[in-house]
């Protein structure tokens, strides 16, 4: 595996194009685990050359928001890729892709503003830039997100139609443990207690989405289960439409770390 840390690294590493070959990316924040393992496999089934961006991009990173907190593992990380097979990983310092006097932020209206967005203002302004950044710089085939950031992922596929990006852009399942809590890097930041009140949120998940099989409504139902576990402090809990999908998201707090995760209540995978 090549290790670059330059976009004149990455683009030398890219060169020259082997005839045939498709490039895949997986854009990433680092902190590896079985989740992002999915996505390195999705992207070797279906790609010649596969790329991994390894960056805690501070421009989706708002006041308070953890951004020197956030895990960071890179020689583990480094290890992961190499042993689940991507062939180059890209690891640039903030100053290579946001230099001085930089001021030039790509933003995708109404899909930002709820959820997430309601709460991290200027969160998917960072993800959308850093993203097209990539897009251009890789110019892969196919990029790879996971469903558990159901929101970033539709807005992707938003940008990727509204600028004409030629890329195809893969979805890859919720990677759950055990009992049931969708896999994240900010997990490793719970202590015993908080992984407990964690399962509260994929219990509330399941509730809401047997409600509707059910005919009733699964927010009230996600909420009775969340109400149950005092040491979870949602932020919301609501039915939102993301590609045709109708899913049911949510946000929380386990002591200080937050936590997202979503359930799909209606609309085909695409």
């Amino acid at each position: 595996m090549k290790l670059a840390r330059t976009i004149e690294e990455l683009r030398a590493a890219l060169e020259p194009p082997r005839p045939g070959v498709e490039v895949g990316l997986v854009p990433t924040m680092g902190a590896f685990h079985d989740g992002h393992r999915a996505l390195f496999r999705a992207a070797r089934e279906e790609c010649g050359t596969v790329v991994a961006s390894l960056f805690v991009n501070p421009a989706q990173f708002g006041p308070g928001e953890g951004l020197d907190g956030y895990p960071r593992d890179e020689a583990r990380d480094v290890r992961v890729a190499e042993e689940v097979g991507v062939d180059l990983l890209f690891v640039p310092a903030a100053a290579e892709l946001y230099p001085e006097g930089f001021g030039t932020w790509v933003e995708v209206e109404e899909l930002s503003r709820t959820l997430e967005g309601r709460f991290r203002p200027g969160h998917f302004r960072g993800v959308a830039t850093v993203c097209l950044k990539l897009f251009h710089l890789v110019a892969p085939r196919r990029a790879y997100f996971g469903r558990k950031d159901v929101q970033q992922l539709s807005i992707v596929r938003k940008l990727v139609r509204d600028l004409n990006v030629p890329v195809e852009i893969r979805a890859v399942e919720t990677v759950r443990d055990a009992n049931g809590l969708a896999l994240s890097s900010r997990n490793v930041q719970l202590d015993t207690g908080e992984r407990v009140s964690a399962l509260a949120l994929s219990r509330a998940l399941a509730a809401g989405a047997a409600a509707h099989r059910a005919g009733d409504d699964p927010v009230t139902a996600a909420r009775a289960v969340l109400a149950g576990e005092p040491g979870v402090e949602p932020q919301y809990l609501e039915i939102a439409r993301f590609d045709g999908q109708a899913v049911l998201a949510l946000a929380a707090r386990v002591g200080t770390t937050r936590l997202i995760d979503n359930v799909l209540l209606e609309g085909d995978e695409p």
